[in-house]
């Protein structure tokens, strides 16, 4: 295949291991002979400790310790970082900034927050005898009162989740040019609102969180074995934050990781507890977490309330546009909380030409789980707001949905285009995505389907979601390749695999670059001892940062290699050049290949190349999805008929790898519309939706043929001329979605989920 695979669909390296059961996830890293944890979680969502009596529990066969709040404060230990610094964009003003952010403990020690909070941790010889223990613990509680919901928590008199937290404010934060966009509302021949939410979602992600811990007394040092998409970020905050050692002391190693979406990027308390525990029993200690142990305490998602308003002139041109939020950050502010609600709004500016913008997030707790980022990490929230106002803007106006997009959608000689929340769009072709969508969902023969469809006693609706978003533009990522004598590269990387196939991409772009086969490249990650230090798998940013790392690796390699070929051909270097796998003297047949070259090394030598790669700023991936939705009105069953995607990700290293990952995007994307919701007693704060038998996620069955379709522009911020695809799908899937259900509903509001009852109270009046 040699320089030729870069855009071929080659087969993922990884599925025949997977798929035949060889994969080796944390719990299939137990070994015999550790010591087994229990963490016990609070049944309230808010209440004082009063007492902790865990004599009966260290009496309970095989327990080895039972340990609360109370011992990890006097062992001097940090809690969980709470949030980074909120993002600086134009018009972030002074008034911009954290309110209160505390610390999240990894044991509670005087009050829980949240139904799941840890309360102990009890290890002992088996899992069983853990789990048997930790109901031994006694635990008085005096309960207070609490409140899950995101708007009731910001309304007066709400129960406080912090005494230090007025009003239940962790932050306030907003962007663009508040001026601007008051003067043009002033202005407006019409201005028209729309009030919506985003409902907090539960990921699920197939393989239930766990980790090991190990400590060696003699040398000081932590292992932890866990699931994470980045290795070096929790090895930081492990021994920076928590931990107070030097990072040498703490090494992260990641196997197989079955599913993340951003929920397994931070620190979680059970990965801290571990180590704190094997360090105080000598024993190697495992907390493989059970699913409901997942659906209290794993992080969460979305959790947003929205207003937007839209200021219009006489010819239904968008003027301004106009967002306030309140985001819930949960009882803690997880590590990455407040970046969904506040660093990735900039992807409200969508495809559109909005002279002005402005927007306002308030960040409130809630006597509920944490909230973090998950797949797209705040852009399919702003693409979900703006594509939905978009549709009320066109009915309250009286004017056709498309049309009124093609009055106010950017054109290529418009760009590079500043937005009006501080993005340079610098590549897409935003008109021929949106017709190209239109022609491949054979949208001219829609009204000829839904007068069919009428006819059956069925109502029929067509949506549409046509998004712009920014990745890949923040960070840099080192590569590092091996060549050994056996011809065989290894390809070392800090970026964590959790179902993307790096595997196989990088493998893929290495042996284009190198002019070998991607069978002869070995892909190592996970292990901080033995990669690079990165930033990790996030922001559809593998490719687009680290591939351009290993290119750049990849070429210091053959600069390294090029003494040794110029010495077996006898040849003086400058007048020897690397192409499709063979160094040739130039203006002859005289050549040897790069793998007749490693032979040439020592037995044990190994040939390095070292890369780099710190993007001046982000590319930008843009599609417009289109959903049809045919539903029952006497019962408000509805399906999902046809689903037609095309996209822009600029140049496609693997179309069948990038097939893959959008199926999945826009599935994630469709549960959330219409089933996907975390749903608490408002009285108690109980979770009430505490297993799939209650939280529902799409089945294949229930999802049509999905029609995907390539339109590439090249991003010219990128030396690949990639834009990043991993969360593209989950943007376009809720809004085309919805907006295809209120098509079929006659404009009549609804929010998500759309779940049969709420369709057919909808359809009620």
């Amino acid at each position: 295949m040699g320089r030729n695979a870069f855009g071929q669909p080659v087969l993922r390296k990884e599925d025949r291991r997977l798929l035949t059961g060889a994969g080796r996830f944390t719990a299939d890293l137990v070994r015999p002979g550790m010591a087994h944890a229990a963490v016990l979680r609070s049944p309230h969502a808010h209440a004082d400790i009063v007492a902790i009596d865990a004599d009966a529990a260290r009496a309970m066969p095989g327990v080895l310790a039972v340990l609360t709040g109370a011992d990890y404060a006097e062992d001097g230990l940090g809690g969980i970082p709470a949030g980074t610094e909120l993002a600086k964009f134009p018009g972030t003003g002074a008034e911009s900034g954290y309110q209160f952010r505390p610390e999240h403990p990894v044991l509670a020690l005087n009050r829980v927050r949240f139904v799941g909070d840890s309360v102990a941790l009890v290890v002992a010889e088996t899992a069983a005898q853990a789990r048997d223990a930790a109901e031994m613990v006694m635990v008085d509680y005096s309960p207070l009162p609490a409140v899950t919901g995101t708007a009731e928590a910001a309304r007066p008199g709400a129960a406080a989740v912090w005494d230090a937290a007025p009003g239940n404010v962790c932050f306030r934060w907003q962007a663009g040019d508040a001026a601007a966009v008051d003067a043009a509302f002033a202005a407006a021949d019409r201005v028209v609102r729309l009030d919506t939410l985003n409902p907090r979602i539960h990921v699920g992600s197939l393989e239930t969180r766990g980790a090991i811990g190990e400590y060696d007394a003699q040398t000081g040092k932590y292992t932890l074995a866990t699931g994470t998409q980045m290795p070096h970020g929790l090895k930081q905050a492990l021994a920076e934050d928590v931990l107070r050692v030097d990072p040498a002391l703490v090494r992260v190693t990641v196997a197989d990781v079955g599913g993340s979406f951003g929920i397994k990027n931070a620190l979680y308390p059970e990965q801290v507890l571990v180590l704190w525990a094997a360090r105080r029993t000598g024993r190697a200690v495992a907390w493989i977490g059970e699913r409901g142990d997942g659906f209290l305490s794993d992080y969460q998602a979305r959790d947003n309330v929205y207003s937007a308003e839209v200021a219009l002139d006489a010819q239904a041109r968008f003027l301004a546009l106009r967002v306030t939020s309140t985001a819930a950050v949960g009882a803690y502010l997880a590590p990455q909380g407040q970046l969904s609600p506040t660093a990735n709004t900039p992807a409200l500016a969508g495809v559109y030409r909005f002279p002005a913008i402005h927007v306002a997030v308030t960040g409130v707790f809630s006597n509920t789980a944490p909230t973090e980022v998950y797949r797209g990490a705040g852009r399919p929230e702003s693409v979900y707001l703006l594509e939905r106002t978009v549709d009320h803007v066109a009915r309250e106006i009286g004017m056709d949905r498309m049309e009124l997009r093609r009055r106010n959608m950017l054109t290529p000689a418009e760009l590079p285009f500043q937005t009006g929340l501080g993005l340079r769009y610098d590549s897409g072709d935003f008109p021929r995505m949106f017709e190209t969508a239109l022609q491949r969902a054979e949208f001219a023969e829609f009204p000829a389907r839904r007068a069919e469809a009428e006819g059956r006693g069925m109502r029929r609706g067509l949506g549409l979601a046509h998004y712009c978003e920014r990745v890949a533009g923040s960070w840099g990522e080192h590569g590092w390749l091996a060549l050994r004598p056996d011809g065989r590269v290894s390809v070392m990387v800090s970026t964590m695999s959790n179902g993307q196939g790096h595997a196989t991409a990088y493998a893929q772009l290495v042996a284009d670059r190198l002019g070998i086969e991607p069978d002869d490249v070995d892909v190592v990650q996970g292990d901080t001892d033995r990669t690079p230090f990165g930033h990790g798998t996030g922001g559809s940013a593998s490719i687009p940062i680290a591939g351009a790392a290993l290119a750049e690796a990849s070429t210091d390699l053959i600069r390294k290699a090029l003494p040794l070929a110029a010495d077996a051909l006898e040849a003086a270097p400058a007048d020897v050049a690397f192409a499709d796998g063979m160094f040739r003297i130039v203006g002859t047949d005289r050549a040897i290949g790069l793998l007749a070259v490693a032979r040439r090394l020592g037995a044990e030598a190994v040939l390095e190349g070292q890369g780099w790669w710190k993007p001046d700023g982000p590319t930008f991936p843009n599609g417009c999805h289109v959903a049809e939705v045919e539903v029952d009105p006497e019962t408000g069953q509805w399906r999902l008929e046809r689903y037609t995607m095309v996209h822009d990700f600029g140049l496609v290293l693997n179309p069948m790898l990038l097939q893959g990952q959008l199926q999945g995007g826009v599935a994630q994307g469709i549960g959330q519309a219409a089933c996907e919701r975390v749903v608490h007693d408002p009285e108690s704060g109980q979770v009430l939706t505490g297993s799939f038998m209650d939280y529902q996620i799409p089945r294949a069955d229930e999802l049509p043929a999905l029609v995907l379709e390539t339109l590439a522009t090249p991003a010219p911020a990128n030396p690949l001329g990639v834009k990043g695809c991993g969360e593209a799908g989950a943007a376009g899937g809720a809004p085309a979605v919805m907006n295809a259900l209120a098509d079929a509903l006659g404009g009549r509001a609804i929010d998500m989920p759309a779940t049969p009852e709420r369709v057919w109270r909808v359809l009620q009046g």
